[in-house]
């Protein structure tokens, strides 16, 4: 766990209201009129964010397509819930089976978690149109567990 106090240390990361910790490293200057957002939005913002063991991002969503890049540590676990009740779990990170992108679109309702023996999954986000915590819902477990009732299992382990 070095590393992650290294991590957190290095970029000034400070704790996400969704779990992980998190710095933004990016917000575009261009500004845009976006149908259905509450204002003029920055084209582009990005973010670090890690994660560590026994830790996890609580499932929220946000109006904006946000797209994940992984950069070092281990493999992180996206779980994506459509509007229609599809869950799709998404590795990313090194392997076989895993990717080092992932666009989670608009609307969609996620969380994330480190894989199996994971130690820790450094990423980034980057989002379009860009990011603003006015944007931002983060999930109640009983609403989101009503809503989609055949996934309170991993709704109630991932919502705080």
């Amino acid at each position: 766990m070095d590393r992650v106090r290294a991590l957190i240390d290095q970029y000034g990361l400070e704790a996400h209201p969704e779990g992980g910790y998190y710095v933004r490293t990016y917000c575009s200057q261009t500004l845009l009129e976006v149908p259905g957002f509450p204002g003029p939005r920055p084209s582009s913002t990005a973010i670090y964010f890690l994660l560590e063991a026994g830790n996890f991002s609580a499932f929220h969503r946000i109006k904006s397509d946000e797209c994940w890049h992984f950069y070092e540590g281990q493999s992180l676990l996206i779980h994506v819930l459509d509007p229609g009740g599809c869950l799709q779990t998404i590795t990313l990170g090194p392997g076989k089976e895993s990717v080092y992108q992932y666009v989670v679109p608009a609307g969609c309702w996620f969380a994330s978690e480190p894989a199996k023996g994971t130690t820790y999954s450094f990423v980034g986000c980057t989002v379009s149109p860009g990011f603003d915590f006015a944007d931002f819902e983060l999930a109640g477990k009983e609403k989101l567990s009503a809503a989609y009732p055949d996934l309170r299992e991993i709704i109630n382990r991932l919502c705080r």
